[in-house]
C-alpha cells in the first residue's frame, strides 16, 4: 500500500506521462545550460551514511531495520515536506516461511512538474556475511552497500530543499534488495520489483533512472556497466564525461565493465525506464569485480571515503542542475 493515499492528486500529477522507448531515448539529450550549481557537501553525505551505520546491520526484521525506516521517513520528510514523502509498504516471502516487511521510501521534488527524473539506490543491508571468513551467518554493516547511496540521496534531498531543481526529481529508495542468498535471484531486488509491478500510479515516465550501489568506499573505481550501456549508452556517456570535465576521470574510467544484475535491470524489464547503475566493480577483479570487503563484516565506516562520495555527488548536481 502507498501512505498519504489523500495526495492521491498530487501523484497523478508526479507520475503522469506515457512515452514509449523510443521517445524516451530520444529524451536522453544533454547540454551545458550555464546554471549555478550549488555545492554538494561530502562532509554532510557522510554524516548521513555514519548514523545509518550507527543504528546497526539494517536487514529486513531487525531492530536496525525498523530505525532505519524511520530516520530516513523523517529526513526525507524534513527536505522535501511531509505532502510529498511516501511510502510504500509490501510484504515478501522470505527464507524458512518468513514474512519481510518491506517499505520503499518516495521523495518528490518539484512534484507538479510533468519533467522529471529519477534517482534511486536501496537502503537495506544484507543479512549475512557469506563472503568472510567468520560469522558467516551474521548480518553485515552495509557502510558502502546499503548505506552510500541513501547517503547521497540524502545529501541531494538536503540541497533540493534549499535550492529547488529545474526539472522533477523523484527520490527513491528501495527496500530488500539485498536480502537473497547467493544464485537466488528470486530474492533480490524485492523493493525494485514490487516498485515496478506496483507503481503508485500508471504511466511514470521519467526521462531516465540512476541507480547508486556502493558509492562511497575508499579506491572506488566505476566504469561503464554493461546493462547500462545496453539501455542508456548517452546517460553514461554524459555522467563520465562530466566526471572527466570535473576531475574524476580516474575514479569513472572510460572502459566497459561487467554486466551486474541490480535493481535498474529489474527498471528496464519492467516498466522500460532508461535507467543505469553507478556501481563500484572491477572487471580485472575475479567474478564480478566487487570490493574485497563485498558482504564482509568490514564492509564498515571505516572504508568510507568523503572523496568518492564528493565525486559522485558533484557529477550528479552537475547533471541535475546543468545539463537538463
Amino acid at each position: 500500500m502507498i501512505n498519504r493515499i489523500l495526495y492521491l492528486p498530487l501523484l497523478v500529477i508526479l507520475f503522469s506521462g506515457c512515452d514509449g522507448p523510443d521517445e524516451r531515448q530520444q529524451r536522453l539529450n544533454f547540454e551545458k545550460k550555464g546554471r549555478e550549481v550549488p555545492a554538494f557537501s561530502a562532509d554532510s553525505a557522510y554524516r548521513f551514511v555514519k548514523e545509518q551505520v550507527n543504528v546497526g546491520p539494517r536487514n529486513p526484521g531487525s531492530e536496525g531495520h525498523r530505525q532505519t525506516r524511520k530516520y530516513l521517513l523523517r529526513k526525507f520528510q524534513s527536505y522535501a515536506g511531509a505532502k510529498r514523502v511516501f511510502s510504500q509498504e509490501f510484504t515478501a516471502e522470505g527464507y524458512n516461511g518468513d514474512t519481510l516487511q518491506l517499505t520503499n521510501i518516495i521523495a518528490a521534488f518539484n512534484p507538479r512538474q510533468a519533467d522529471r527524473i529519477m534517482l534511486c539506490a536501496h537502503w537495506d543491508t544484507r543479512p549475512r556475511a557469506d563472503k568472510d571468513s567468520v560469522n558467516t551467518a551474521r548480518p553485515i554493516p552495509g557502510a558502502d552497500d546499503g548505506a552510500s547511496g541513501a547517503g547521497v540521496l540524502l545529501e541531494l534531498a538536503r540541497l533540493f530543499r534549499d535550492n529547488p531543481p529545474p526539472i522533477g526529481v523523484d527520490l527513491i529508495l528501495f527496500d530488500g534488495e539485498d536480502y537473497g542468498r547467493e544464485g537466488d535471484t528470486g530474492h533480490y531486488f524485492l523493493g525494485s520489483r514490487h516498485w515496478s509491478q506496483n507503481p503508485p500510479v500508471r504511466g511514470y515516465a521519467p526521462r531516465f533512472g540512476i541507480l547508486l550501489d556502493m558509492v562511497g568506499g575508499e579506491g572506488a573505481l566505476f566504469p561503464k556497466e554493461q546493462y547500462s550501456m545496453e539501455y542508456a549508452p548517452a546517460l553514461v556517456n554524459e555522467l563520465w564525461s562530466i566526471a572527466e570535465e570535473e576531475g574524476y576521470g580516474a575514479m569513472f574510467v572510460n572502459r566497459e565493465g561487467n554486466a551486474i544484475s541490480d535493481d535498474h535491470v529489474v527498471i528496464n524489464r519492467i516498466l522500460g525506464i532508461p535507467t543505469i547503475d553507478v556501481i563500484r566493480h572491477s572487471p580485472d577483479r575475479p567474478g564480478m569485480g566487487f570490493a574485497p570487503y563485498w558482504h564482509t563484516h568490514n564492509d564498515n565506516l571505516a572504508i568510507i571515503d568523503k572523496k568518492t562520495l564528493e565525486a559522485v555527488g558533484e557529477i550528479l548536481t552537475e547533471l541535475v542542475y546543468n545539463r537538463l
